[in-house]
């Protein structure tokens, strides 16, 4: 048994996604993305879990560490924290969810990918004073842009590999 990125739900056949789990949050993402996927995966034996508060915090807290929070979405998070909850491998493409799962010693796999090699962590860098902070669990998230705003200079904050 495994947790389901959405990936696998789009690409995987039909054999290979029987008797996993996903999370119901996934659900919408799948029938925007592909209704005739949606369709098809409806009628096949997956677990549909809600992830419980717990859970979600423990993903948060994870992706913050490494981090890779700012750049997650909701559902990502989701997906992350019932593979963390349950303790069970996570199958995902998601370069960001794999060097969470792996900065937590946990496992991933990839779907159709080779996979993330290393771990990387992601610290906040200044673009004016070149000032870097850690990224906190209440930072807010897009998949681009500005991760917060610097404190000593006020300059926008963005995410850079730490090293």
């Amino acid at each position: 048994m495994r947790v389901l990125d959405t990936a696998a739900l789009l690409h995987w056949p039909v054999s290979k996604l029987t008797g996993n789990v996903c999370a119901v949050s996934q659900q919408y993402e799948l029938e925007r993305v592909s209704p005739q996927r949606w369709m098809l995966v409806q009628a096949l034996d997956i677990d549909w879990k809600e992830v419980t508060t717990e859970w979600l915090n423990l993903a948060r807290s994870c992706a913050a560490k490494s981090g890779d929070l700012p750049r997650l979405s909701d559902v990502d998070l989701d997906v992350l924290g019932l593979s963390l909850g349950l303790q069970i491998p996570l199958v995902t493409d998601d370069y960001r969810l794999q060097n969470a799962m792996k900065f937590s010693g946990h496992t991933s796999t990839s779907v159709d990918t080779e996979g993330a090699k290393e771990v990387w962590t992601w610290v906040r860098m200044c673009t004016g004073c070149r000032h870097t902070t850690e990224v906190p669990e209440d930072v807010g998230r897009s998949k681009t842009g500005e991760v917060g705003h610097c404190e000593r200079c006020g300059s926008p904050l963005q995410l850079k590999r730490k090293r």
